[in-house]
């Protein structure tokens, strides 16, 4: 079966480089390149937030913390797909199975072909979001500005990440160099940072689209209300063909829960950390000579961050109200117009389906839109008690 144009291919070669791609060369190779950079990164970054935690203020340190936390949270999304690569696998390929069915009707081929090109549209918008919110973040390293490189001890020059580097920067060369590889890094690390979320938005979208079309089914199998003829019989075809598509939809979704449960589980946890520290710099700016430049450099990481928790808890909300159609569907068509034993399968369809599908945070909870609140209530609270301490 062919996957490779399954997802967009910004998607693809991104996926590829970390080593996630399926039918990737060099697999193991991209792996090891990737764990040892990401690895050295967080031993200085995290060597730099030990050695300057009491030295250097509170939302400079908060700042840093952030950042190498998501760093650390990227990681782990990382290695959760590079452990379930079957899983991975077995998603791309009921995709592709369906990408090549969309055309044995109007409404597969338009509502396949919709959501894959919005699927698209939204991993552009990451990309180019993403881009914008490096640009601002890493600001300060192409600005002579003095006063901002006073504010970090750690050397007479700004670093695009904050590390504690066993070598002198002095020299010009060395000091371009490192700020290159860094820029690199930190632009790939973000770029699959928010495409690996966005991927979660792909996924859903494409099994609401399959949704969506077994709904399209039901209304259309049963005859129109009245015009039943005592002859005309329901096809089995038709009906083994809805009952294959459901079955295909619970296990698609499945697929899904099993990819993201533990992310979603890091990220319900941490996330509220993160933002609580980022809102913490931006109140805490407002106190310094140049706010303006904070939060200009702070404003996007912040947004991204709530965006990161929306997306997961929306997607799962999606899920689930998207279920309840299927049982509205089948409810809703004329299917007490036909022979009962041709009919009767609709009730154990509506029974299966009033078993929702969703996403669970670590198999404890399902991501809604209100876990969305608690989460941002809880960074509100973080913040005041911080305010507080400070």
């Amino acid at each position: 079966m062919n996957i490779d144009n399954t997802l967009s291919k910004s998607m693809e070669i991104f996926l590829r480089i970390f080593g996630i791609w399926p039918e990737s060369s060099c697999i193991p190779l991209r792996r090891l390149f990737w764990t040892i950079a990401i690895l050295m990164e967080q031993a200085l970054e995290y060597q730099w937030v030990a050695v300057h935690f009491y030295s250097n203020e509170p939302f400079e340190v908060m700042k840093i913390l952030s950042e190498t936390m998501t760093y650390t949270i990227m990681f782990i999304k990382v290695i959760i797909f590079w452990v379930k690569k079957r899983t991975f696998v077995r998603i791309l390929t009921m995709m592709a199975i369906d990408w090549e069915n969309r055309t044995i009707d109007e409404v597969s081929k338009i509502t396949t072909t919709y959501n894959a090109n919005l699927s698209r549209r939204f991993n552009n918008g990451t990309v180019i979001l993403y881009t914008v919110a490096v640009m601002f973040h890493v600001s300060n390293v192409f600005m002579n500005d003095s006063g901002d490189e006073k504010a970090f001890n750690t050397s007479t020059r700004p670093l695009v990440m904050n590390m504690d580097l066993p070598f002198d920067l002095d020299q010009t060369l060395v000091y371009e160099l490192v700020i290159i590889i860094q820029l690199i890094h930190l632009m790939l690390c973000a770029y699959i940072n928010g495409l690996l979320n966005i991927l979660l938005i792909n996924l859903i979208l494409h099994v609401g689209g399959q949704i969506d079309i077994l709904c399209k089914w039901l209304i259309d199998m049963f005859p129109t209300e009245g015009k039943l003829s005592k002859e005309s019989k329901l096809s089995p075809l038709i009906v083994e063909k809805v009952i294959k598509k459901h079955q295909q939809i619970i296990t698609f979704s499945a697929y899904i829960e099993e990819l993201y449960t533990n992310i979603a589980m890091v990220l319900f946890v941490s996330d509220t950390l993160i933002i609580c520290c980022l809102g913490y710099i931006l109140v805490a700016s407002l106190g310094t000579p140049d706010p303006m430049r904070i939060i200009m450099r702070t404003i996007l990481f912040y947004v991204v961050s709530i965006m990161e928790s929306f997306i997961y808890c929306f997607t799962g909300d999606y899920l689930t109200n998207k279920t309840n159609s299927i049982g509205d569907a089948a409810y809703n068509s004329y299917w007490y117009e036909a022979k009962y034993r041709e009919s009767r399968f609709i009730v154990f369809l509506i029974m299966r389906s009033q078993k929702q599908l969703t996403i669970t945070i670590g198999k404890i909870m399902d991501l809604s839109m209100e876990r969305f609140s608690s989460i941002i209530k809880a960074s509100a609270s973080y913040i005041s008690v911080l305010i507080a301490m400070y």
